[in-house]
């Protein structure tokens, strides 16, 4: 299994966006679902998590801005106010990461 996102684009800062990752219904049924991103130069960090049971936990820079809704087969990631800072690429996988990457979406955030 091998995940997949979508949906990154280029938006001006204090905009939004919403990415998709699709899988198998059974691969979030025991696992938390993560979303990850990687800088330019930079390592790739989880900047939001999603337990089996619907707890969700937010790396600092992104608390208060981003969402991860999720249901039976679709992991969501609801970005809002973005910030120059969160250009990156962001990838999904599970929580610790036990799945191949995928190519992962390019989100670009303009001035």
């Amino acid at each position: 299994v091998q995940l997949q996102a979508s949906g990154g684009g280029l938006v001006q800062a204090g905009g939004s966006l919403r990415l998709s990752c699709t899988a198998p219904e059974s691969t979030f049924s025991y696992h938390s679902a993560g979303w990850y991103r990687q800088a330019p130069g930079k390592q790739r960090d989880l900047v939001a998590r999603i337990t089996s049971g619907g707890s969700t936990n937010y790396a600092n820079p992104v608390k208060g801005r981003f969402i991860i809704p999720r249901d039976k087969s679709t992991v969501y990631l609801q970005m809002n106010s973005l910030e120059l800072e969160d250009t990156a690429v962001y990838y999904c996988n599970t929580v610790p990461a036990g799945l191949p990457w995928g190519k992962g979406t390019q989100v670009t955030v303009s001035s």
